[in-house]
């Protein structure tokens, strides 16, 4: 029982490890403008299908809970409460009031974007992101305390981050039939031929270069898990070389991967960047007059 119940506080701690809630007040601003982001450019495609409610096929979730059809007003009213409470939310204010209310309206509006035949794996990290956030409470930019609720959301945020690539490659795994047929096929070739920029059309006159590339992708995903226990200048090279992928994959074939991108800020130390941005503001704030010039004749 005491190995038992050692190994019980060994998972607890690890999932509730302290964050500072200066982490915190940076995350949520981040995360909530974000959502702005999103809801106008990435999925802005909800207002205008709502418009063509027969073609609404809603994912499991979306057919499991008593959730309401599509309809142009109640799509107009989901974006106008998240923008409000977004904008309230990232200010610091009422952070679990206006938090829960962004979080049901943003899952509703995420079950209409990918109830018209097309689902994009890119926002699980995101909607995790905004259930989080709002079990945490007040976080301002200049506390020192740090908190074990913020340490549960954090871990959350970063655990879905990771899903994210692990279910990847669990995916090809599974329809392909085995790791090696999917790193091994034509994958790439087919995504350069078909939307690939002139930057990179090139690498399709070798093969075996896009072959080296599927394995390390594919690599990389079933090792992904690995970075939730990295520290330090690991961890950060390991971010780098996940946003780094992410960069070239919009660089060749215009995939962005934006909202999970955003979800890696959660393993950074942001809190780092309020000292950063105090002095810049302090900088302007002394900067002295501009001297006037003479007087014109």
């Amino acid at each position: 029982m005491t190995a038992l119940s050692g190994a019980g506080r060994a998972v607890a701690g690890w999932w509730t490890r302290p964050v500072p809630l200066a982490r915190v007040a940076v995350l949520r601003v981040a995360i909530y403008l974000f959502l702005l982001y999103d809801i106008f450019v990435l999925t802005n495609d909800v207002i205008p299908m709502a418009h063509a409610p027969e073609f609404y096929q809603p994912t499991w979730i979306g057919r499991a809970l008593p959730l309401p059809e599509p309809s142009v007003p109640l799509a107009q009213t989901l974006q106008i409460v998240i923008v409000v409470g977004a904008l309230i939310a990232a200010t610091g204010r009422l952070p679990r009031v206006a938090g829960w209310v962004v979080a049901g309206a943003y899952f509703q509006w995420m079950v209409f974007s990918q109830g018209y035949g097309y689902v994009s794996h890119d926002h699980l990290a995101l909607m995790v992101a905004v259930a989080a956030l709002p079990t945490i409470g007040r976080a301002g930019f200049t506390e020192r305390d740090s908190s074990e609720a913020a340490g549960w959301a954090f871990r959350c945020i970063q655990v879905s981050t990771i899903a994210t690539y692990f279910a990847s490659a669990v995916v090809k795994w599974v329809r392909s039939g085995s790791p090696q047929a999917w790193a091994n096929g034509a994958v790439f070739i087919w995504a350069l031929i078909r939307r690939g920029s002139d930057l990179f059309r090139w690498t399709t006159d070798y093969p075996w270069l896009l072959i080296i590339a599927q394995w390390g992708l594919l690599i990389i995903e079933f090792l992904s898990p690995v970075v939730l226990w990295l520290k330090g200048k690991a961890l950060y090279l390991a971010v780098l070389m996940f946003a780094g992928f992410h960069l070239m994959t919009y660089l060749a074939l215009g995939i962005h991967f934006l909202p999970t991108v955003i979800c890696w800020l959660a393993f950074l130390p942001l809190e780092r960047l309020v000292p950063l941005a105090q002095r810049a503001v302090n900088g302007v704030r002394r900067r002295p007059p501009v001297p006037a010039g003479p007087p014109s004749k």
